[in-house]
């Protein structure tokens, strides 16, 4: 199952949650299975998050939504501090 993981520094996680609350009806049609917030636990003004997708042009494309409509945004993405890290991973062993 492809993982779009994305990771970046933010200003405030409680705004940084409303914000990434907003776009749960856009992860849901841009078929997001999944999705887990990680945060370091030597960090509070760090993230990390996994969503998985049933493929990974479905991942790709949701990337390329972040970077070209939120990330782009500050009203968007009010909390961001910087630019987001991406990769998308294939589940090798589970």
């Amino acid at each position: 199952m492809p993982t779009l993981r994305i990771e970046h520094a933010i200003v405030d996680f409680a705004l940084w949650r409303r914000a990434f609350d907003t776009f749960a009806e856009a992860r849901d049609k841009a078929g997001v299975l999944r999705h887990r917030v990680m945060r370091p636990v030597d960090d509070e003004h760090y993230v990390a998050i996994d969503l998985d997708f049933p493929t990974a042009q479905a991942a790709e494309a949701f990337e390329r939504f972040l970077r070209t409509t939120v990330w782009s945004d500050p009203q968007r993405a009010p909390a961001l501090d910087g630019t987001p890290s991406t990769r998308i991973f294939e589940t090798a062993d589970d």
